[in-house]
């Protein structure tokens, strides 16, 4: 995992690295600098005119660093100063010493902008705030990220777009950059939809800071990787069969919405699972045989609808939601299922639905149960929230609450894990922005959990391998025409994607 770290951490991090690596600090920032600057030429040839916009402490001594190097690099680079409350800090005056020998025009900025600074430059470095910034950004600084704000250049922001706080939510201006290249480690803002349009795309560059202390720092924010899925992933063994696989049931599907059972079905199948059996109404009893062969079929009393709770007793797992619909009966059997079935529950779509309408019913939530709502059906359940760090507070709240994992559905989607954790998932893409994706994070959620997976790892391993199924359709089905059922197909190389690498 990748340790999401806070303001205060991120500056004992680099503290302690120049202190145990008898470095000086200065020389950390050039290591610092000269990483920028290798992602930088990748993506921008030394045409480009490049404007470097610093502040006066040490992010501002990255910038001229960074301005340096690139003119040495032929980049043809202009730079400016902004002059206001900060004092130049000591890294900052070396690099501004090292940068006069190089003949780079430099423009001091101290008490007024001008919208056309930056007019003849086609890239755009922000190096005025690090990740330290605690206040709102004021004054000549506000001026200028303004003036930044509506060139027309790429921008690109070193560690964090200025303007941006690290550990709280961010009010007054903010560059909004189109890239950021962070140092080291993700900053909290990146995961979240609110600063999307100012962190833009980001990436992290390795500036060799201290392993030992990122180790064992202490925080309850990760960031997934592939190989911490490859571990959780089970291997079979010769002797294995259907039976070792668990078997689960899926409570599914309503007139006019058995696709979404069929989805969730053949995903939790594909999943691993070794016996599927499908609760339904009696209105999909031919749709759910002929369209997946290999789930067995529970049928409903109702023509139309989930009416009448079944014995959980032989089932390992249950998986409820997708297509369910909300009919007074429906809601009646659900409050039956959770009041006789206390064991953990994959709860989704109309089931969250019903659980935010009924109040009373979050009580009978069987502990160790994966919740799985997008933005819309979590806002249901826990009402508004003023910002992005609010919303992760009250993701963390319902999930103590419940002693149930809840995944938050989105672009890094944020799974909740009882004891205060938060875990981001990388894989994904807007591509999966189609009716259905859900319901298919459903199937493999439920399969995995009959699988005997702990719900913690179920959920990181199973929204893990759901994005990273769209991220192998999309060279297929491009961004515009993916379908949930792509999902479905290119979960087996999601599987061997994990397997093999």
């Amino acid at each position: 995992m990748i340790k999401i770290l806070t303001a205060n951490q991120i500056r004992a991090l680099d503290a302690y690295t120049i202190e145990q690596g008898a470095i000086e600090s200065i020389d950390l920032m050039e290591r610092a600098c000269r990483s920028f600057v290798n992602w930088f030429v990748e993506r921008f040839d030394n045409q480009s005119t490049v404007g470097v916009v610093c502040g006066t402490g040490n992010n501002g001594g990255d910038g001229l660093g960074i301005a340096r190097i690139l003119h040495d690099l032929g980049y043809p680079v202009k730079v400016w100063i902004v002059r206001g409350s900060v004092p130049e800090s000591p890294d900052f005056k070396i690099n501004f010493s090292r940068l006069g020998k190089n003949k780079v025009e430099i423009l001091e900025v101290i008490h007024e902008s001008d919208e056309r600074f930056f007019d003849d430059r086609k890239v755009l470095i922000d190096a005025v705030f690090g990740s330290g910034l605690t206040r709102p950004v004021a004054g000549i600084y506000a001026k200028v990220i303004e003036c930044v704000n509506k060139a027309a250049a790429v921008k690109v922001a070193v560690d964090i777009p200025s303007g941006l706080m690290t550990d709280s939510h961010s009010t007054g201006p903010v560059v909004k950059a189109d890239f950021t290249v962070s140092f080291q480690l993700p900053k909290m803002p990146f995961f979240f939809p609110q600063y999307y349009p100012f962190v833009g795309e980001w990436s992290l560059v390795d500036i060799n800071l201290n392993k030992d202390f990122i180790r064992n720092a202490d925080t309850q924010h990760y960031f997934v990787t592939q190989k911490d899925c490859r571990k959780i992933l089970r291997k079979r063994s010769k002797f294995d069969h259907k039976g070792t696989f668990g078997h689960a049931l899926l409570i599914a599907g309503s007139l006019g919405k058995m696709g979404a059972t069929i989805l969730a079905s053949r995903a939790a199948l594909r999943a691993g699972l070794g016996l599927l059996t499908v609760h339904i109404p009696k209105v999909g009893y031919t749709i759910v045989q002929t369209a997946v062969p290999e789930a067995m079929v529970s049928i409903d009393q109702n023509e139309n609808f989930f009416s009448s709770p079944i014995g959980g007793e032989v089932y390992d797992t249950i998986g409820i939601g997708p297509g369910l619909g909300m009919d007074g009966v429906t809601v009646q059997a659900f409050r039956h299922l959770l009041e006789q079935h206390p064991h953990p529950m994959v709860i989704d779509a109309d089931a969250l639905n019903m659980l935010s309408e009924n109040p009373d019913l979050l009580g009978l939530v069987p502990p160790g149960s994966i919740l799985t709502p997008h933005p819309k059906e979590f806002g249901r359940l826990v009402g508004d929230w003023k910002d992005d760090f609010e919303r992760l507070e009250k993701q963390k709240k319902l999930a103590a609450q419940l002693q149930s994992v809840i995944v938050l559905k989105g672009a890094f989607s944020s799974i909740a894990a009882p004891d205060g954790r938060i875990f981001f998932n990388p894989t994904g893409n807007p591509g999966m922005a189609t009716g259905g994706t859900g319901d298919v994070l459903t199937g493999i959620l439920t399969g995995l959990m009959a699988q005997d997976y702990e719900s913690v790892n179920a959920a990181i391993l199973g929204v893990y391998l759901h994005g990273l199924a769209g991220n192998l359709a999309l060279p297929e089905t491009g961004m515009s025409s993916l379908i949930a059922s792509d999902i479905v197909t290119f979960l087996p190389a999601a599987f061997l994607r994990l397997y093999r690498e």
